[in-house]
């Protein structure tokens, strides 16, 4: 392998890949809204999906070069290539400026407001890995903040009013997320993930209470919602997508709980049964939804 594709291989190692799943949030308030999937919402829809993983991919190659000395001493991220020599600073930042440039000049092409999304992303993302990943619970904040700027991208893509529900369900659905992924850090390797140092703040109590009361609203929440968005005529399909939305949630926090839920993406791809149930209240919403 030359020299030049190695290099690009660990550019591409450097975005995470498995991690550019999270952006099919992007979906989210599109069909929470009930849009007409034609041809131009579809490529919107997409094309933001596209412009949000150039955003996180810009953050992920200057997050790493920021982090690459405390990443050094974690028993995983010690493997990433600008923690292990594979990618220099100077390209990872460069790359990282690409990237950034590019997400900014798509989002543009398919909303201002989009661009101005995709440009608060990027800039609360920067502030992080400079300095507020330091500080306990405003760390959790911008993280969650991360997935529901996607959640949010996706209605402005395609024009869709965001509702009060939709919001709270995504922000502390975020939140349980998030909280979930520094409990199982914090469980899984112990002292060796006190490399992020609001960990050496954060106790396992804490971080319990927090995604435990964050999963409470969320279900409140949700549940809220799915009885005001009924036409209130035949089957109401929202309310018993409850069931199913709950059972996610709870299954989900099985891995949290085990301290296997450090990457949220990885815990959802090992889990079948996981990916089942949320596939039934992807269908049963969405027949909620259409239907109505």
């Amino acid at each position: 392998m030359s020299s030049l594709a190695r290099t690009a291989y660990a550019v591409l190692r450097t975005t995470r890949p498995r991690q550019w799943t999270k952006n099919v949030l992007v979906i989210a308030a599109p069909l929470a809204a009930g849009v007409v999937w034609d041809g131009s919402t579809i490529l919107a829809v997409l094309g933001t999906f596209v412009a949000f993983t150039l955003a996180a991919s810009s953050i992920y190659l200057f997050n790493d070069v920021i982090d690459a000395e405390d990443d050094r001493r974690h028993p995983r991220k010690r493997l990433r290539p600008v923690a292990a020599g594979q990618l220099t600073p100077a390209v990872a930042i460069f790359a990282s400026a690409v990237c950034a440039g590019l997400a900014l000049s798509l989002g543009w092409l398919i909303d201002p407001d989009l661009a101005a999304t995709l440009a608060v992303y990027v800039v609360i993302q920067v502030l992080y890995a400079l300095w507020l990943k330091e500080q306990p619970v405003i760390d959790l904040s911008i993280v969650a903040a991360g997935f529901l700027l996607r959640a949010i991208a996706g209605g402005v893509a395609v024009d869709v009013p965001l509702s009060q529900w939709f919001l709270l369900v995504a922000s502390f659905g975020s939140l349980f997320m998030v909280a979930g992924k520094r409990y199982s850090e914090l469980r899984s390797v112990g002292a060796a993930a006190r490399t992020r140092r609001t960990l050496e703040v954060y106790s396992e109590s804490y971080l319990r209470f927090v995604w435990s009361l964050a999963a409470a609203i969320t279900i409140t929440a949700y549940s809220l919602w799915a009885f005001e968005i009924s036409d209130g005529s035949g089957i109401n399909w929202q309310a018993v997508s409850i069931a199913p939305f709950v059972m996610g949630l709870l299954r989900y926090a099985v891995d949290v709980d085990r301290g296997l839920a450090g990457e949220p993406e990885e815990a959802v791809l090992r889990d079948p049964v996981l990916q089942i149930i949320g596939l039934l209240w992807l269908t049963i919403f969405a027949i909620g939804v259409y239907s109505s």
